[in-house]
Parts: C-alpha cells; structure tokens; sequence
C-alpha cells in the first residue's frame, strides 16, 4: 500500500501574495505604481476578497502601501531609507556573522558550499530572480550557528525589503564578479575561524552594494524627473 505523502498546501491568498511579491522585487511592478484591486482581480481571475488578503500581507511585509482596501501603492522608499536599511544590515548581519563563526560545523560548511554553487550556476544563467532569494539563503546559512531566532527574524524582514534592491544592483551594474569573490572569501574565513577578517569583509560587502546601489537609484531618480 502506498503511504500518504506530506505536500505544502498554500491557500489562494498565498499563491497570489506569492506571485505579486516576486514582480515586485523583480522589478515587474515598479516602486510607487498603482495597484487597484479590481484590476488584480481580472488579472488573476479571482474575486476580490483574495486579492484584499494577499495585498494585506504584503502591506505588513512593507512592500505595498495599502490603506483603504481599494487601491495602494507599490512602496517607495527613499534614498535616506535604502541608505539606513543597509546600515542596519551591517549590525545585525556583523553581529551574527561573528557569533556563528566559532560555531559553524562541517554541516554548516557543506550547505554554504550548496547554495554557494547555484548561487554561482545561477550568475552564468543570468537568473538574477533566481540568484536574490539564494544570495539570502547563503547569507542565512553563514549565520544559523548563531542560533538567535528573534536576530534573524528581524534580518529577514530587512533583507525582504532590501532584495528588489540587490537584484537591481546586480543585473544593472553588472557586479556578478566582485560578489561571487567576496561570497567565496566570506565562507573561507569563516572555514578558517578568521572573526575580525571575515566580518571586515562582510562589512566591506554590504556597503560597496549600498554606496553603488545608492547611486543608481538617485540617478534612476533624477532622469525620471527630467
């Protein structure tokens, strides 16, 4: 007799906040573009009571602002909030990376080394979709010796949000090559025990990506004003 096996089931509102969060960090739906309800509904063929629901639980992800169950927008942060979504990155990830290094173990080791080498297949396919969600994985597998469930919680709602901006960073200013080498050096001096030197690097890491990243959006900014 053949046994019952487990599935994730998802319900309709997950499905489409699914799919709606991934055009949004893609770039799809753009920062500050208009979302109506009755539009998303025709364009998934569904009522709109499931559409109300997955726009809510973007809502508290802060990716829409959504106010009056009716029409929102797709959020736009400004440079000073992209600036300080960053910096908190740099506390909260320094601050993991150097509790989990003395931690880390051959398991450890070995699921960076996984995620590390699709990350890297997925820079020569050109999957940037594909790279954002397993440069978090790799990033979230560097720290989980660090066993601080509330820490990661908080970085991962940060990281949701900073993800459609890495991506942007990635595909536009071609910065496949130093991240590769810089995600490659953060796994070495953690194998190695290097603390200070790993989490100078991580440092060095996240803000080349702010500084440039900054930049481009300020000029994306400024051309659409022009």
């Amino acid at each position: 007799m053949v046994g019952k096996r487990a599935v994730q089931k998802q319900s309709l509102p997950e499905v489409i906040a699914s799919d709606l969060r991934e055009r949004i960090l893609s770039g799809d739906m753009a920062e500050g573009e208009v979302i109506r309800q009755e539009a998303l509904a025709e364009e998934y063929d569904v009522s709109r009571m499931p559409i109300r629901e997955a726009l809510k639980r973007l809502s508290a992800e802060g990716l829409v602002q959504w106010s009056n169950n009716r029409s929102g927008t797709v959020t736009k942060h400004s440079l000073e909030e992209i600036g300080e979504m960053f910096d908190l990155r740099i506390l909260i990830e320094i601050d993991l990376f150097r509790r989990a290094i003395p931690l880390m173990t051959a398991s450890n080791f070995a699921e960076c080394e996984d995620i590390l080498a699709r990350m890297e297949a997925s820079y020569d396919e050109d999957d940037v979709g594909r790279w954002g969600s397993l440069n978090h994985s790799y990033h979230t597998a560097l720290y989980a010796a660090a066993q601080r469930g509330l820490t990661r919680e908080l970085l991962d709602r940060i990281s949701l949000q900073t993800d459609r901006y890495v991506r942007m960073h990635l595909s536009v200013m071609k910065q496949r090559e130093p991240a590769k080498e810089e995600h490659r050096g953060l796994l070495d001096c953690a194998k190695a025990g290097k603390v200070e030197e790993g989490c100078a690097l991580l440092v060095d890491h996240i803000l080349r990506t702010k500084e440039q990243l900054l930049s481009l959006v300020a000029a994306n900014r400024a051309a659409e004003t022009d």
